[in-house]
């Protein structure tokens, strides 16, 4: 087992959040070492799930749209121009119980006097085989990020909850016809939720159905759609797919040691990225589930470096009388 030279601040995940927290950091000369991912895991990749994503229009400062891939390497890239270094690993464990806090790689052991979670969250998937591939390519998992595209198609959202409707009720400010594809036959979304979208003439549902495969090699074509009950078949010729049947944080690593909601989100406390152990903070996917942007996990990423900064100076200052 090899220990590492101790760090005053060490960031686990390098999605939106992370990288800005590197950032911020490392620009209070605070050299964090970021802790950012495997390249093979589908959960915690680095530069999380805009590596999945295509073009983003809607992050301030690309007039033109970037590639999610380039807007990652470009935030990776400034935060190491300013002291930030990284390891391309995944941490397999931790422990907060006390100072300093110690986050495992393997065997390898590096500690820290703060630790800034930013392990984001995953998109639940269908499971389909080319799934992953046609992401960008008329499979999405954000209507926010994607809808634009769409602009006078046909599309379908799959899913039964309040995130489903909602996704399918945006859409529709876009798309010509949207249908909601649900495996039941009825939804488990909020009543007003569901009264929204019986009211919307352009959304149309499609009861007791899944999707069984998406047909296209470059770009998707047609989904076939079959019935949960008769099991009949039917492919359905649609330009754009929306997977909106949940999302699942990456806090696996943390139970039990750190605040979680009922859905597995870290909790922070209220107007800061603080949890509830001392030194260490939460930011981006992994503790919003209501926003879920690029940019807001910017946002939370820098509140994270900022809050960090100010622990350890009152620690310094705390430790000095």
């Amino acid at each position: 087992m090899a220990t590492h030279p101790h760090r005053k601040v060490i960031i686990i995940g390098s999605g939106p959040a992370g990288l800005t927290a590197a950032v911020y950091a490392a620009r209070a000369s605070l050299a964090p070492l970021v802790i950012e991912g495997e390249p093979s895991s589908t959960s915690d990749q680095p530069g999380g799930q805009l590596m999945l994503t295509t073009e983003v229009e809607n992050f301030p400062g690309f007039p033109e749209g970037v590639q999610g891939p380039e807007l990652m390497q470009r935030m990776r890239d400034q935060a190491a121009r300013f002291g930030a270094e990284f390891l391309t690993e995944k941490a397999t464990k931790i422990d907060f119980s006390g100072r300093p806090h110690r986050v495992w790689v393997r065997d390898d052991e590096y500690s820290a006097d703060a630790v800034i979670v930013s392990t984001g969250a995953r998109s639940l998937m269908l499971g389909l085989p080319n799934e992953t591939a046609l992401i960008g390519h008329g499979v999405s998992t954000c209507a926010t990020c994607d809808g634009f595209f769409f602009r006078g198609q046909e599309i379908a959202v799959v899913g039964g909850g309040d995130s489903a409707i909602e996704e399918a009720s945006f859409l529709t400010k876009f798309a010509t016809k949207v249908t909601l594809i649900h495996r039941r036959d009825k939804f488990r979304a909020s009543k007003i939720m569901q009264e929204r979208a019986f009211n919307n003439p352009k959304i149309s549902v499609r009861w007791n159905s899944q999707v069984t495969k998406l047909n296209g090699d470059k770009k998707l074509e047609s989904i076939e759609v079959t019935d949960t009950v008769t099991g009949a078949k039917e492919t359905v010729a649609i330009s754009g797919l929306f997977v909106a049947i949940g999302h699942r944080p990456n806090t696996d690593l943390f139970g039990g040691v750190l605040d979680m909601d009922e859905t597995g989100y870290l909790v922070t406390q209220p107007g800061s990225s603080r949890t509830n152990v001392p030194g260490v903070f939460a930011c981006g996917d992994v503790q919003d589930h209501t926003y879920r942007q690029a940019i807001t996990a910017a946002g939370s990423g820098c509140m994270a470096a900022i809050d960090a900064e100010r622990w350890l100076e009152h620690q310094h200052a705390t430790a000095s009388k």
